[in-house]
């Protein structure tokens, strides 16, 4: 018997078709894949199902009972709790204070329970085997993996029923990955319903035992995991054959050095690199995370204080600012970690969004020229293909495929020839995937110059030139040709000897 079943949901969003007579149906027990392109109804959905929206049309039975959630509350209530791809942790305060927020043990004075708290933490962080968390770590302090770590510590003090995780291993590394999965069989053996959503096609094969289909915010499949092909899944979910995920690897790099670094330091994760990035060239950058990927980027960008030696394309820089980094065709752009947090400002629209930071280019004596934007934003949303109704549509209103796609637009904008890609395909569906990899290949091509950090290696051996991989902030191997392989990648971060 079915734990969870929705019949005929529907959900508009003014003219934009969000659900149209979807269906769902999964059991206790099991960890059941729910999979599609961005845009394809899965956050819509399990937003329902969280009680974060309502539906315009259909019906949700649990357990054998009528669902219609009011509010996340109201889910929570009947035991259905989701880990959301876009973080909801509060920044001012602690791991334990973000875990417990809103249910905080009580003294019979009424007064927060400080020990009790940290009592609660320890055990639920013990029970799990939480990876790289202390109860009293500040959460502005922590990396993006680690703040999702928290979310999903958050989802288990709670003790769900229904455990829904959208994309929770996107921003994870490998070691991470893995627990995560483990944890997920492990709940669905305690007869736990896991629904698991994730673009990653190898992660749903090590967990998920049935999986349902979205495309166009339609139900288009439901399969036995072990029923179906990869092909086929893809095939269904796009809409179309697939025909390669990684472009044809031609190396265009030159012999001109777009970025030379030496000694390049930031804060105590990064302590030195020297490295160089050429004209043309896609330069991945590998290692265990946290070992210095986030502070290089940061410090290339202006983002965070450096020292040492760069230059770029053959001039001494000294970047202590995004604005000394965008400074037109010499200049350098960045893709950050976190587009809703670092990239994106959710209440503008699309053209703010993409044409704010390059308004100079558009304006003439201090006036701006409508059709020039107007052409320039129309130039990006088709070279992209961007899925918007409109330009004057709200950022927060996409998919995170499609908001990713702005970020891109804006960064392409700049005219920067340089470009910082901080894991720019996580939580992003097969199909823009592949079109993020060929725009990085063509862009090469062309001459621009791309510093590249995936957390998925395999995205590192298929797309990258060579990959530097770091290790305690410094360069323990550079890789190139037949040497690039996800095994190689790993020994350099692991083991002196690879260096």
């Amino acid at each position: 018997m079915d734990l969870l079943s929705a019949h005929g949901l529907s959900k508009r969003f003014g003219g934009i078709v969000a659900l149209d007579d979807a269906s769902f149906s999964a059991r206790a027990g099991e960890v059941h894949a729910l999979l599609g392109e961005n845009g394809a109804g899965k956050s819509t959905f399990i937003q329902i199902l969280g009680g974060v929206l309502r539906p315009d049309a259909g019906t949700i039975t649990l357990g054998g009972s009528d669902y219609r959630p009011v509010d996340p509350d109201a889910a929570r209530a009947r035991g259905i709790v989701t880990v959301f791809q876009e973080l909801s942790s509060i920044p001012d305060l602690t791991v334990e204070g973000n875990i417990w927020f809103r249910r905080e043990p009580r003294t019979v004075l009424r007064t927060v329970a400080k020990r009790e708290i940290r009592r609660r933490t320890e055990a639920l962080l013990d029970r799990y085997g939480f990876p790289a968390l202390h109860p009293a770590q500040d959460l502005r302090r922590l990396s993006l993996a680690e703040r999702q770590l928290v979310e999903i510590a958050k989802a288990l003090a709670q003790e769900p029923r229904i455990l829904v995780l959208d994309e929770a291993t996107s921003s994870l590394a490998a070691r991470e990955t893995d627990w995560l999965l483990q944890l997920t069989r492990r709940l669905a053996e305690e007869g736990r319903l896991v629904v698991f959503i994730s673009h990653r096609m190898g992660e749903v094969r090590a967990v998920a035992d049935r999986l349902t289909i979205f495309r166009g915010g339609r139900t288009v499949a439901a399969h036995d995991a072990a029923a179906v092909s990869d092909e086929q899944i893809v095939t269904e979910m796009i809409g179309r054959r697939l025909e390669r995920l990684y472009p044809e690897r031609v190396s265009s790099a030159t012999d001109r050095i777009a970025v030379g670094a030496r000694d390049f330091s930031s804060g105590p994760r990064l302590p030195g690199v020297t490295f160089t990035l050429h004209e043309g060239e896609v330069l991945g950058v590998g290692g265990l995370q946290g070992h210095g990927q986030r502070e290089l980027f940061q410090g290339l960008f202006g983002v965070a204080r450096t020292q040492g030696e760069m230059t770029l394309w053959g001039t001494p820089a000294a970047i202590a600012s995004p604005r000394d980094a965008l400074v037109g065709r010499e200049g350098i752009a960045l893709v950050p970690e976190d587009r809703r947090g670092q990239g994106l400002m959710l209440s503008k629209t699309v053209r703010e969004n993409l044409t704010l930071s390059v308004i100079r280019r558009m304006s003439s004596h201090g006036v701006l020229s409508r059709p020039r934007e107007a052409a320039l934003v129309k130039e990006m949303v088709d070279f992209l293909r961007i899925k918007v109704s409109t330009p004057e549509q709200q950022a927060d209103t996409l998919s995170g495929g499609n908001q990713q796609k702005v970020i891109f637009g804006k960064m392409l904008l700049t005219e920067a020839r340089v470009l910082l890609l901080y894991d720019p395909t996580r939580g992003v569906d097969v199909g823009t995937k592949s079109e993020i990899f060929q725009m990085m290949r063509d862009l090469a091509a062309r001459g621009y110059a791309i510093l590249f950090y995936s957390s998925d290696l395999q995205e590192l051996v298929n797309v990258a030139d060579r990959v530097m991989v770091l290790r305690e902030g410094r360069v323990a191997a550079t890789l190139a040709g037949d040497q690039v392989s996800e095994d190689a990648i790993l020994r350099a971060a692991m083991f002196d000897e690879a260096a």
